[in-house]
């Protein structure tokens, strides 16, 4: 396999406590490699790079096969129940910087529940973290990735309408990022078929931005 048939995605994953970011992390790197439970309190302490198995000939590129890899970077929930926001924030910055720094990251994903509102201070913290970790170029590199969609199904809602009634925060977000996010079921499919949609979701959004990554120092 020749460097130039084999291809490594990086993503980070940012988000307030209980938002799901360790089972999306999961999800995406078809593996149990985060640590997720319920907790009234924040789970993730610490920064912590997963890596999947390679999936062969996922994509194809310039006509040839693509075999893909990815690299997700789990962060500590923000707002923390018990870190103070600026050593999660610097917390982050090193991490991203130690593990994306030449490489560089693709995709930011700002997990957020779809069935928890995305308003007020607390909410937006996450958003704000992005804006200053990724610089002005942010809006280029971030989507939203929905957990708990299934939620939106059973309260008889199609993923139009959600987005419609959606608040004046998350359509502000929405329209800055232009339009990037993803809707996570656990219900329906199977964990892989999930994973599939969500990556093809996600290879999508990169290669609208011609895979250009950005770099940290």
């Amino acid at each position: 396999m020749t460097d130039s048939s084999k291809m490594i995605i990086n993503l980070a994953l940012f988000g307030m406590t209980q938002s799901g970011k360790s089972s999306a992390g999961n999800i995406l790197l078809g593996s149990t490699d985060f640590h997720s439970s319920f907790s009234p309190s924040s789970v993730t302490k610490d920064c912590c790079l997963g890596r999947s198995c390679h999936l062969c000939g996922f994509m194809r590129r310039g006509g040839q096969e693509i075999t893909l890899q990815i690299q997700v970077l789990d962060t500590p929930g923000y707002p923390h129940s018990r870190l103070k926001q600026e050593h999660v924030k610097q917390e982050v910055k090193e991490a991203l910087a130690h593990h994306f720094g030449q490489e560089g990251l693709h995709l930011a994903l700002l997990v957020q529940r779809a069935d928890v509102p995305l308003c007020g201070q607390e909410a937006s913290s996450s958003v704000q973290m992005i804006q200053e970790l990724l610089g002005h170029a942010w809006k280029n590199y971030t989507a939203i990735l929905f957990t708990h969609a299934e939620k939106i199904e059973e309260a008889g809602f199609s993923e139009d309408k959600y987005l419609h009634e959606a608040s004046d925060t998350l359509l502000t977000l929405l329209n800055s990022i232009q339009h990037r996010y993803i809707f996570q079921y656990k219900k329906g499919n199977s964990l892989n078929e999930q994973r599939i949609k969500i990556l093809e979701r996600i290879m999508e959004f990169i290669k609208e931005n011609c895979y250009q990554v950005l770099t940290f120092k």
